[in-house]
């Protein structure tokens, strides 16, 4: 029988990647991927051929389970996501609590992840941090009152360049337009970027620009 290894991939600057993750991708002949076009251009930059994709996403993924499940039986399937560690706000962890289930091994790679490079380079206090992954789209007021009830925590969310300023300001009803803040904007990319301040100098620093783009971290302390 094979084992699930879960391989972290770059969030961002390809070279992000670990010596071992690259050996796991050469080896195995099936990688679970959430978009095989973005799998295909990290494997073809380390010239690494003749895998089989298997398209792994939400809502497809309880198609697909089955099927990587009968891999499993002889072989290693490698699962990634799009960016970062796999199962993280992703399908991933259907995928590998059904191994568990079934008694297959899981392996898992340390590896990239957008949550721990923004709470680091946020500047805010890593003592205690909470992931909340991407706020509800309904009822996210009441969502963020919940959290409210925490305290000395640092709270890390996903958020869409469409949606981020809406989120913010929601925020700031919320838990106070004082409190300490910080938007990380495309990670480990060329235009990487930590806006940090106050919810209310955060939300008037992205008021002033005509576009907001790339994949976001919001990070508060309350």
């Amino acid at each position: 029988m094979g084992k699930l290894i879960v391989v972290p991939t770059p969030i961002g600057n390809l070279k992000d990647i670990t010596l071992r993750a690259l050996e796991v991708l050469k080896k195995v002949n099936y990688i679970a991927c959430e978009d095989t076009r973005r799998t295909l251009k990290l494997l073809n930059h380390y010239e690494i051929e003749g895998k089989k994709l298997i398209p792994y996403y939400e809502p497809k993924e309880e198609k697909q389970i089955p099927k990587i499940l009968k891999i499993l039986e002889k072989e290693d399937v490698a699962l990634v996501s799009d960016a970062g560690m796999p199962a993280i706000s992703d399908p991933g962890y259907r995928l590998i609590r059904r191994c568990i289930e079934e008694g297959i091994e899981v392996e898992v790679l340390p590896g990239p992840s957008a949550v721990i490079t923004a709470l680091v380079g946020s500047g805010l206090p890593t003592d205690r941090f909470l992931f909340a992954g991407f706020p509800p789209k309904k009822g996210t007021k009441g969502f963020f009152e919940e959290l409210q009830k925490c305290e000395d925590i640092t709270f890390i969310f996903y958020e869409s360049p469409h949606r981020i300023l809406k989120t913010l300001k929601l925020m700031e009803k919320v838990f106070g337009k004082d409190t300490p803040a910080c938007v990380a904007r495309e990670l480990t990319k060329v235009h990487e970027e930590y806006i940090r301040g106050s919810l209310e100098e955060v939300i008037k620093e992205l008021e002033s620009r005509e576009k907001i783009k790339g994949e976001i971290v919001i990070l508060i302390r309350w």
